[in-house]
Formats: structure tokens, C-alpha cells, sequence
């Protein structure tokens, strides 16, 4: 059995989701790729522990601060290859961005291949199923562009800035850096 239960941020409704006292899901209401994750019954439990502490964790992002992903137990479902670019995700600072090419170059590392497609990692950021926590809304284009958020272009937006890391004058990306491999987060 999978718990729900509803948070209401800045950025719209969100919806969480716990199994067995870990995290498997945070998605914002209406956007792309919604619950895809979830093949289970779902039933809202909004007394639920794990939930109750995500709520907490958000409750400190959204006023500001920089909260711990170690907080949190996290366990999003999906295969070895997303789960490498959703632990990379999780080692963009706070108030940074990287580029899915960064990723690709550092999941092609730890592959052993001489190169990764963008693309291929584009898919993955897409399909997080944690929005937020792990921060797919870090990951830009090469050349500092807001593509690509499930969750809207307007949330991203609103997410980097929240965190300072848009130039207010020009909306690009003050600090791009290149995720290090060697922490699992799940």
C-alpha cells in the first residue's frame, strides 16, 4: 500500500507519496509524467511519518533554507540507469545549476563509455519522481537556458530563483558546476 498525502507550496499542489517509510514520490499537481511511477492501491494518509517529516523538509525549503537530503528517506522507483542520474542530481548545490551534458559526461565515467547522449539523460531528469527534493530543476541547457520541467518552465523559474541562482536581471544561471560521482544516495 502506498500513503498520499496533499502539501500546499508556493509552486501549486503537491502530492506526496511513502512506501514502507520511504519517499517514493513528490509531484507537483498536473505535471508531465504525474504518479507514472505508482502501480500500487493508494490511500491518503496524511498522519503518515515519513510524510509528515517531507512536509517538514519542505516547510524549511520554502522559507528558505537549505534542508539535508539526508533527512529524508528517499527510495524513488525506476531503473539502475535513472537512479545514477537522480543520485547525480541530488549533488547539485543548492543555488547551482549543471547542464545535462555535465551529467551525461560524469554518467559516462562511471560507465566506462567514451560518451553519453544528452538526450538519454534528458529523459531521466524528465521522469524524476521526486520533484523538488532531488533537484531536476538544477539541470539547464548548455547555454544556461531554463529548458525542459516537468512541472512547468514558470516553476523552475521560480524554483532557481527562490534558491538565488538566476541573475534577477537576466534570469541565466549564476554558478554552473559539474556533479561529483561519488555519493548514493539511494
Amino acid at each position: 500500500m502506498i500513503f498520499t498525502a496533499s502539501y500546499t507550496s508556493p509552486v501549486g499542489e503537491l502530492l506526496l507519496a511513502e512506501s514502507d517509510g520511504r519517499l517514493i514520490g513528490l509531484w507537483i499537481k498536473g505535471q508531465k509524467y504525474y504518479l507514472s511511477s505508482i502501480k500500487e492501491k493508494m490511500e491518503m494518509r496524511p498522519d503518515s511519518e515519513t510524510l509528515l517529516q517531507t512536509g517538514r523538509w519542505l516547510d524549511q525549503y520554502f522559507a528558505g533554507a537549505n534542508p539535508a537530503l539526508s533527512q529524508l528517506p528517499l527510495a524513488p522507483i525506476g531503473s539502475v540507469f535513472r537512479k545514477r542520474v537522480w543520485n547525480l542530481l541530488c549533488q547539485i548545490p543548492y543555488g547551482a545549476v549543471t547542464t545535462y551534458g555535465a551529467i551525461s559526461q560524469v554518467i559516462a565515467g562511471q560507465m566506462g563509455l567514451a560518451h553519453m547522449s544528452a538526450q538519454a539523460v534528458g529523459g531521466a531528469v524528465a521522469h524524476n519522481p521526486i520533484s523538488i527534493i532531488i533537484p531536476c530543476h538544477r539541470v539547464v541547457g548548455t547555454n544556461g537556458s531554463l529548458t525542459g520541467y516537468a512541472g512547468g518552465l514558470e516553476k523552475k523559474k521560480w524554483l532557481l530563483t527562490h534558491e538565488g541562482a538566476l541573475h534577477r536581471d537576466t534570469l541565466l544561471p549564476k554558478q554552473f558546476v559539474t556533479p561529483p560521482s561519488d555519493k548514493i544516495h539511494f
